[in-house]
């Protein structure tokens, strides 16, 4: 395949753009702190709350694949397992989060008073941060510019403290994060030759 981190970055990136135009559809409704503000500014936007979250879904869906189409071009075999490790980690936690995000689209009261279980929530969390810290290593063992794959470590040990302390995290940093990572495979990764599928 011609430019395979090219193609992969791209689908890292777009799968990030997607979720957080998907997430983010009604003004104001995470920055709300009385729920029953936050649940007359969900009900006004009903049905853009409702098709963002499909959306969102499938941007959840979508940046997993792009991460496992860079696993299939690392060159290092160590730096491959890795990659594939957090593939299969966001791969793992993207159920999780789409079911939170069905809850969320068809409960909005449960949702503006913070009622219910945050398990599913949690665990896609936690696999995603373990995703962010197999990537870092993957990055860090390639040939990679550095920075990039420290970024992702970083970023892991980061929010890991984050969830630790405050039980929460706002989940568009995982994107971001992974769109920094996809946007350098785009912009700076120049593409291998034929027969080298390295990252420069």
């Amino acid at each position: 395949m011609r430019h395979p981190y090219r193609r992969a970055g791209a689908v890292i990136v777009a799968g990030s753009v997607v979720w957080l135009a998907g997430i983010s559809p009604v003004p104001r409704v995470y920055t709300t702190h009385d729920p029953a503000e936050r649940l007359r500014l969900l009900l006004r936007g009903e049905r853009g709350w409702v098709a963002g979250h499909h959306v969102a879904a499938a941007g959840t869906a979508a940046v997993p694949i792009g991460f496992a189409a860079l696993a299939r071009a690392m060159p290092d075999a160590k730096a491959k397992h890795w990659v594939e490790a957090s593939a299969a980690a966001l791969l793992a936690g993207a159920p999780l989060f789409v079911y939170s995000l069905s809850r969320r689209a068809s409960d909005l009261e449960r949702f503006a008073y913070r009622r219910g279980s945050n398990v599913p929530f949690m665990g896609y969390s936690w696999l995603h941060i373990a995703g962010l810290a197999a990537l870092g290593t993957g990055l860090l063992r390639s040939p990679a510019k550095r920075w990039v794959g420290v970024t992702a470590s970083s970023a892991a040990v980061l929010f890991a403290g984050i969830l630790l302390k405050a039980k929460d995290i706002p989940p568009f940093v995982f994107y971001v994060t992974e769109a920094t990572v996809g946007g350098y495979l785009m912009v700076w990764g120049p593409e291998p030759p034929a027969g080298d599928p390295g990252v420069g």
